[in-house]
């Protein structure tokens, strides 16, 4: 089957009745026709935990964590939140990922209060010198395994700032064509958690037509508020010696460093 642009879905998720979410073709991953790419989903709980904490009035995410039980199904969808403790200065949230009757992630964030700390100007991580070609300065890529199915691979525009696609460490510049939720601009968080499930496979050491390596979870640390519309992931995979590995990316967008991410892999031979 091949992209018909005509059909292309206008949004990654669509709200249904119930406050539940219906999920379309671009959230389709690698590993299965039926199975969404984990980075929509992250994404659909980050800004779920965004909406928790202004509540709180807290405005920054600190830590996003997303525990993988089973393959998120191309369906509808819906959240359970809850705040497991707030205090003055941060909170601890937590959600659960429902699919039908079963539980298929669970996630949990720290939300922290922002304040004027008076920090040198020049100690700013977005001071550092950036170690990646700007956007503009990086030619296009696309996803080895796009076949013309629409899926994730669609969802998001992707430049090449260093290195090639699944031949070990290379930096990738993310951006989303389309939005999360139909009629809503995502939000740079959102933005992030969209591209940060895709360490694993920019960095990939192994022939994924030969092996496969999904992640089981992703723990996202942010530094700071993103800013703007392009997220780059610097990643790199590391392999244990009985299925195991190790995804880890620096993250990035146009202004510097923006925080960390990581992955832990199990890998396995196709049958």
């Amino acid at each position: 089957m091949t992209t018909n642009p005509h059909s292309t879905p206008a949004s990654a998720y669509v709200a249904v009745s119930g406050g539940a979410w219906r999920s379309t073709a671009l959230t389709r991953g690698p590993w299965d026709p039926m199975h969404q790419h984990a980075g929509p989903p992250v994404a659909l709980a980050c800004r779920a935990f965004e909406c928790a904490a202004r509540e709180h009035g807290l405005g920054h995410i600190a830590r996003l964590t997303a525990n993988l039980f089973r393959p998120v199904p191309i369906g509808e969808l819906a959240l359970d939140i809850s705040a497991d403790y707030v205090g003055r200065n941060a909170g601890h949230l937590s959600a659960r990922l429902m699919s039908g009757d079963k539980e298929v992630a669970r996630f949990t964030a720290l939300a922290q209060r922002e304040n004027e700390a008076g920090v040198p100007w020049a100690l700013l991580a977005r001071h550092q010198p950036m170690p990646l070609r700007a956007p503009a300065d990086s030619p296009p890529a696309v996803f080895p395994f796009h076949s013309g199915d629409l899926g994730y691979a669609d969802l998001v525009e992707t430049r090449l700032a260093r290195g090639a696609f699944f031949k070990g460490p290379s930096a990738v510049w993310f951006r989303l064509r389309h939005p999360l939720l139909e009629g809503e601009a995502p939000s740079p968080y959102q933005r992030v958690a969209v591209a940060a499930d895709s360490g694993n496979g920019i960095s990939a050491v192994l022939d994924y037509r030969t092996f496969v390596f999904v992640n089981l979870d992703l723990t996202i640390n942010f530094l700071r508020r993103p800013e703007g519309e392009w997220v780059c992931l610097d990643a790199q995979t590391h392999l244990g010696e009985h299925g195991t590995g190790l995804a880890e990316s620096a993250l990035f967008d146009a202004a510097g460093l923006v925080g960390r991410a990581a992955q832990s892999l199990a890998i396995r031979r196709r049958e």
